[in-house]
């Protein structure tokens, strides 16, 4: 039932090229590389001012981020926490009359 079914081997014979010997391929010289006409980036000192600046900004942002979002899951932790607490002693106090 789960034994594979593999095909039949085929029966005819691989065909092989003749074996010739290919005339080897002139070598050209390499081309230059082509010139960009764009012009280079020039770092100022306001525009390395503006990269840091613009850094620190992104990284206070994700910082607050991952902060505000670990604090959510402690107060949730916390709560949940208080909540299994508060019903352990419901039922104890039940348990006990």
């Amino acid at each position: 039932m789960l034994t594979p079914k593999y095909p039949t081997q085929d029966t005819a014979s691989p065909i092989t090229p003749p074996a010739t010997d290919p005339a080897p391929a002139p070598l050209t010289p390499a081309a230059p590389a082509p010139v960009s006409n764009r012009p280079a980036v020039q770092l100022t000192p306001g525009t390395a001012l503006a990269l840091v600046g613009g850094g620190t900004a992104v990284v206070l942002v994700v910082g607050a981020v991952l902060v505000s979002l670990l604090l959510a899951v402690a107060i949730t932790g916390m709560s949940v926490a208080v909540t299994a607490v508060v019903l352990r002693s419901i039922l104890n106090a039940e348990r006990n009359r």
